[in-house]
């Protein structure tokens, strides 16, 4: 027995990284031991790459660079020394670091029309399943997109590319190895859509006409610089260029105008891309100059049983000499026939109309006349009914302003006394400036209450305002007052006023809805823009902007409606602020697919199954494999926090009988498993030989630390369990240390650290808001040092 021979130190099962070094050593008891180093069964005498060494008592099988032809088991016999380890190659997907950078850092911009091509080559075991997603919905082929698929790339085209074209693009990179997740960001640059219309004739008279415009919609991504206006005179078939006007500035004014001469305009939106197609306007009539303008529609003064008494003002245009009178025209209420009242110009400004029929609705127009002729007919009355005037209504009750801004005047009164038989069916208001004797009406249909804002007016301005009850019969008699307009408050710059309450990500149940209020502060009110990865908002997004405050409401949410919200704010004088955010819409997994169970390295079981379908469009899915030894035994986890769609269990003894199942797992919550229906038995060998199950070591030497799978984001409800995770690897093997906020948590007990075998966990029971904020786990050795960061987000109950 003095002279038998005996291990000292096994050899260990590896895995490696493919073109990584990798070692195989035992110790033997004595020195002169010539060893035979077996693969597979078969002795090796020499093979590409691999080398056998001897210094001593340790006996070491050296891989300068591991390939795939590598993998398998190994033995090695020496004297009375027997021992085996099996080498796992590992070969997840890669994609060349400056190619990656380069498609990352950058987005790919086109112009529309252009073509899109992203190439990606890769390398990794095969095979490698790619897939592209736009808006977390795999890209299928079709007219205009095409997906190319090969052993070494894959590639995207986008043939006469869109607007809508524009988004983040996901290319998931899939092998038994691991997975690669890249995005890319494609803008596409298009000219700008016309100007929002209609357009408005804001002013026209014989010497000039003003009109007016919105911005596009969409700016085809790049900002508009300038508005290009023309004009067609009516029958004529050229147009001309009156002008430009920069961005800031939507609307014009044109001297270019003869008098009685009717023309079109149009405004065109000029970008770096190029200019938009036009938005023209119907039809638009320059006054005269001789005859006079239209006076403001005559009031109803009074009713008889068959008598109606109106009155009028001066119209403010008069024409090229005074007014000698006036012509009244009527007609039923309903028709399109004016019939003249007076035969020839009335000099007055008030007429009692006679012969109507009792009972009838009658609406009244006028024209005032001088030496060059009749002019433009005013727009007809309110209609006013033949019947005893005793039935309209009367005056409202305490008129008076009960508040004011630089733009604004709020009214509230009280209803008229009342009268027998005599009801009210609403209110009218009207106002005008102390420049301007005209009255314009303010509600174009009946006010039902008791209190009316008038907007749009001047800031140090004197304004007068009126208001009459309205019944069948017609308006009541007006009541009166003063209101002056303040000056406008100073400039304030937008600014968004993002706390704590506005999160840069925001993850959310599928059908729950999304809903986030941004304040803001800016004067005058800005321009409150909502846009979805860069594009306008669709009509399942509600925004509402009041008092200081926009909101984003998205009701029952979709997978789809993840992606990058941006609230922009753009005052008149150019000033903008914008503020982006994540929104990611997840839900419980659906259940993986079927399972598969295979022998590949003896005395070893490899399960694989099918993708759970939410690996579509969940960033944070992963994998739990659970097995047990009776058909009715208990279920044990053997594998946690897997991210591709295989595991191998190597704990297994000959003889027994194994069931495993698979669930998807996410941070809210984990799905139906799939199981396996018949056992898993590995028959016990005839001559027992039997290997205690070895721990994996990294024998790599003086290899730095590396992340292998990297910390995730999480979400957890206050006094919920929270779990992250990662894995590190590295020769010796690092030493871990978790911080949150930069600050160590190793003798802290509010949380529980554990390391298995690399795979490192950080555990916080129950939860609470001091939680929340940035965890970093630092893996640290004598070569290097290596970090994962992720943030931890929590929400309340409920």
């Amino acid at each position: 027995s003095a002279q038998r021979c005996y291990l000292n130190k096994q050899l260990l099962n590896l895995r490696v990284l493919k073109g990584e070094p990798a070692e195989l050593s035992c110790t033997v008891s004595k020195d002169d031991v010539v060893g035979t180093w077996f693969k597979d069964g078969l002795k090796l005498t020499s093979m590409d790459g691999v080398t056998f060494e001897k210094k001593g008592l340790v006996h070491k099988l050296i891989i300068n660079k591991v390939e795939d032809i590598h993998a398998g088991k190994y033995r090695f016999e020496g004297g009375d020394v027997k021992t085996e380890a099996s080498i796992f190659i590992e070969d997840p997907p890669q994609v060349d670091i400056v190619h990656l950078k380069n498609l990352t850092s950058v987005p790919t911009v086109v112009k529309a029309g252009q073509s899109v091509k992203i190439k990606i080559p890769f390398e990794g075991r095969l095979p490698i399943r790619a897939t592209w997603l736009k808006d977390r919905m795999e890209l299928a082929d079709d007219a205009r997109i095409r997906v190319d698929k090969t052993e070494t790339f894959t590639m995207l085209s986008i043939s006469n590319s869109e607007r809508k074209d524009c988004g983040v693009y996901k290319v998931r990179l899939k092998n038994d190895s691991g997975a690669l997740e890249i995005n890319l960001k494609v803008v596409v640059l298009d000219k700008p859509q016309p100007p929002e219309g209609p357009i408005k004739i804001v002013d026209s008279s014989a010497n000039d006409i003003t009109i007016q415009w919105k911005p596009p919609k969409d700016d085809g991504g790049k900002a508009v610089q300038r508005y290009v206006v023309e004009r067609l005179q009516v029958g004529k078939t050229e147009w001309v260029t009156l002008g430009e006007v920069p961005r800031s500035c939507t609307t014009f004014t044109t001297n270019k105008v003869e008098e009685d001469m009717s023309y079109y305009f149009r405004v065109r939106a000029v970008s770096a891309e190029g200019s938009s197609g036009a938005l023209e306007s119907g039809e638009v009539k320059a006054a005269s100059k001789a005859t006079p303008g239209a006076p403001d529609p005559p009031e109803i003064v009074s009713t008889g049983r068959d008598t109606i008494t109106i009155s009028w003002k001066a119209p403010q245009k008069t024409g090229s000499s005074r007014i000698v009178g006036y012509m009244v025209q009527k007609r039923k209420k309903g028709t399109m026939t004016w019939l003249p009242v007076n035969k020839g110009p009335t000099a007055e400004k008030k007429l009692r109309v006679t012969s109507l029929k009792k009972g009838l609705q009658y609406e009244f127009r006028v024209a005032a006349v001088n030496a060059a002729g009749v002019g433009d007919a005013s727009e007809p009355s309110q209609p006013a009914l033949a019947q005893d005037s005793s039935k309209f209504p009367g005056k409202v009750q305490d008129l008076k302003v009960s508040s004011s801004d630089s733009t604004s005047v709020t009214l509230t009164w009280k209803r008229p006394e009342a009268q027998d038989g005599i009801d009210v069916k609403g209110y009218e208001v009207e106002m005008r400036s102390s420049s301007n004797p005209n009255w314009t009406k303010c509600n174009a249909h009946p006010i039902e209450v008791t209190t009316y804002t008038v907007k749009g007016l001047q800031a140090k301005e004197t304004y007068y305002l009126r208001v009459r009850a309205l019944n069948a019969s017609g308006p009541g008699e007006a009541v009166e007052l003063e209101a002056s307009i303040g000056a406008a408050p100073p400039v304030v710059s937008p600014r968004l006023l993002i706390d704590e309450t506005v999160k840069n990500l925001l993850v959310i149940k599928a059908g729950n809805s999304i809903r986030v209020k941004i304040p803001f502060e800016a004067s005058p009110d800005p321009v409150v823009t909502w846009l979805k990865d860069g594009l306008p908002l669709t009509n399942r997004a509600k925004i509402n902007t009041i008092d200081g405050t926009t909101q984003l409401l998205v009701g029952a949410a979709k997978f789809t409606d993840s992606g990058t919200y941006t609230v922009e704010l753009q005052n008149g004088l150019g000033k903008r602020e914008t503020f982006s955010f994540q929104v990611q819409v997840t839900g419980i997994p659906q259940s993986p697919g079927p399972i598969k169970l295979e022998e590949n390295v003896p005395n070893t079981v490899t399960v694989t199954w099918e993708p759970s379908a939410s690996e579509k469009w969940e960033n944070n899915l992963y994998y739990t494999v659970l097995k047990r030894e009776l058909q009715k035994g208990l279920w044990h986890v053997v594998g946690d926090l897997i991210y591709t769609n295989k595991f191998t269990f190597t704990k297994l003894v000959p003889g027994r009988d194994y069931y495993f199942k698979v669930v998807a797992k996410n941070d809210l919550g984990a799905s139906d498993p799939s199981e396996t229906v018949q056992p898993w038995r590995i028959r016990k060998p005839k001559a027992e030989f039997q290997v205690r199950p070895q721990k994996y070591r990294g024998v790599n030497q003086n290899q730095p630390p590396r992340i292998l799978v990297p910390l995730k984001p999480h979400v957890v409800t206050t006094s919920s369990e929270c779990r992250m995770s990662c894995a590190v690897g590295g020769h010796p093997p690092p030493k871990v240390t978790w911080y949150k906020d930069n600050k160590d948590l190793s003798k802290d007990p509010a949380y529980y650290c554990t390391n298995d075998f690399g795979v490192c966990s950080l555990v916080i029971l129950g939860v609470s808001k001091l939680d929340e904020g940035e965890y970093m786990v630092e893996a640290t050795n004598d070569s290097g040092r290596a970090f994962s960061r992720a943030f931890l987000a929590i929400k309340g109950e409920g």
